[in-house]
This record gives C-alpha cells, structure tokens and sequence, in this order.
C-alpha cells in the first residue's frame, strides 16, 4: 500500500463512522410509515464506500478543521439521493438488478412499489436535511440549487435517460463522454462543489477543484466499465458482464480492455495535475484529496 492509499484509508476510518452515524438520524422520526421506513434505511445501511460525502469532507478539510454537525448533515444529504439513484437504477423497468453491495436489490426485497416509493424518499429527504442542517442559510440555498441541477434533467437523470436510449447504439467517445459525464459524474462534481461551497473557497480554487472533481468522475465511470469485464461478482457486490449483454455504451465495448486501462491512467493523470498545479498557485496542500486517486488499481 503506497503513502496516497494509506491517506485515503485513514481518511475513511475517521469519517465513513462518521457519515454512517449521522445517516442513523433516519430513525430519528423523519420517515412516518413503517414499511417505507425499513426500504429506505434497509438499502441506506447496505454498506457502500460512501466516496461521495467522503469527497465533501475531503475540500472541508483542505481548507479548515474538523467538519461542524451541520456540515456531516449536508454532506451525508448526498449519500441519501445517490442510495435513491441505486434503488431506481436496479428497479425491473431500468437494469432489472437483483444483488447490491452483496445483499439483495431493494425491490427484491420490498417489491417494486415499495422501492420507487423507498426512492422518491429518500431523494426528497436529502433536500430537506440540506435545508435544515445547522450551515448558514446562504450555503443552504446554494447547495439545494447546486443538488438539484446535479441531480435533475441536466444531470445525473439526462444521463440515465441517454443511457437507456442509447442502448443497441454505439455512440462515439464524445458522446460517451457526455453521458458518463451526467450520470457518475455529476454527484461526483456536486461532492466537490459542496465543500468549496461550505468552506467558502474562492472562484479561481473552485474552478479549479470542480476540474479536478470532472475528471475524477470520469475516471470513476471508466473503472466502473473495466470492473464490469474483470472483476467478479464476489468481488463487486452485483452482477458483472451485464453491460455488453444489454449493449450498453462502455469504454471497453469502444477501446476494448487494454484501451480502457490506458485511457484511464490519462484521466487519472489529468485530475492529479489539476490538484499540482493548484498547489503551486496556492501553496495549500491538496494530498487528501489526491489520495482519493489511488481509489483506481489498475492491474497489469
């Protein structure tokens, strides 16, 4: 293990309890029916990286100390709308998921109904913890403004949408670029925006960040693609060798195996020069979040 994964190791066993305690506050009679309450916390507590708050805390760390409660709150908003894009993602009527994180799909184990229900919970419940966590109103607003364009039709569902439609129909790197860029890679700038936000960064820093947060995001959906046709489904917690049976668009269906794993080195490479040449503008250290790199193994 080099010194950037023990960084980012350390970093997730202070803050993952933190982030899981806070997602606790689900029991905390926000949800009034019982049933609906169970498929929310049931796929909330499946487990998960939780790499999305994680990466929040990450640019609230760089620039101040510890996160206050209020900022935990916001940040963990995140993880509840990512689990509600999961649930609907598995859902029958989109990729007909049966396993998650190593247990069974949401639907699988509540049915369909009680699934999208389980979904639209927790979705709406994430703008509203962002909307009475203890930050200054101003953050707040910018958040919910900054979440919801993430996570709407211009983001993270466009996506979903242009994956559906693109199916049986090979798009070109551009295009699949764009499509991997609003479906993984719009929370995954959100994280980032999120914690410029609520630690006040200036533009010129922000710009910078987002860049680096853009071509993370990307490089996560690659290593997702190349996970789907190496790894197994033991290792992963789902199915693998589901996109090429369902002709979806993904880098390795385009450049093959040996292609991907190049082409994600060069994104790899591209977010990290985002975050050296920050440094020397600012000379504030940006290793956390660099440590977050090391998150992609590429094996020979």
């Amino acid at each position: 293990m080099n010194d950037a994964s023990m960084r980012l190791k350390a970093f997730e066993t202070e803050y993952v309890p933190q982030i899981n305690q806070t997602l606790q506050r689900l029991n905390d009679h926000w949800i009034d029916q019982s049933i609906l309450q169970s498929a929310m916390t049931y796929s909330v507590n499946a487990g998960g990286k939780r790499l999305r708050p994680l990466l929040t805390l990450a640019v609230l760390r760089t620039y101040q100390d510890q996160p206050s409660d209020g900022q935990l709150m916001a940040a963990s908003a995140l993880e509840l709308l990512h689990t509600y894009s999961l649930i609907h993602d598995d859902l029958p009527a989109m990729d007909n998921d049966d396993l998650r994180r190593g247990v069974p799909t949401n639907h699988v184990k509540f049915g369909a109904g009680m699934a999208t229900l389980a979904g639209d919970g927790l979705l709406t419940l994430a703008f509203e913890w962002l909307s009475k966590a203890d930050i200054p109103t101003g953050q707040q607003l910018a958040l919910v403004r900054a979440l919801s364009h993430a996570a709407g039709p211009a983001g993270m569902v466009a996506g979903q949408a242009q994956d559906i439609s693109s199916e049986h129909h090979q798009l070109n790197i551009d295009q699949l670029a764009k499509l991997h860029r609003q479906k993984t890679g719009a929370l995954l700038h959100y994280a980032v925006e999120a914690g410029c936000i609520m630690a006040a960064v200036d533009e010129d820093e922000r710009q910078h960040l987002l860049k680096f947060a853009d071509q993370f995001g990307l490089a996560y959906q690659i290593y997702d693609d190349l996970l789907d046709v190496t790894a197994t489904t033991q290792e992963l917690g789902k199915k693998t060798h589901k996109d090429a049976g369902e002709a979806k668009n993904t880098y390795p269906g385009l450049f093959g195996v040996a292609g991907t794993k190049e082409r994600l080195k060069q994104v790899v490479q591209a977010a990290e020069t985002q975050l050296t040449e920050l440094s020397q503008e600012t000379n504030r250290d940006y290793s956390l979040l660099n440590a977050f790199c090391s998150y992609f193994k590429i094996k020979e």
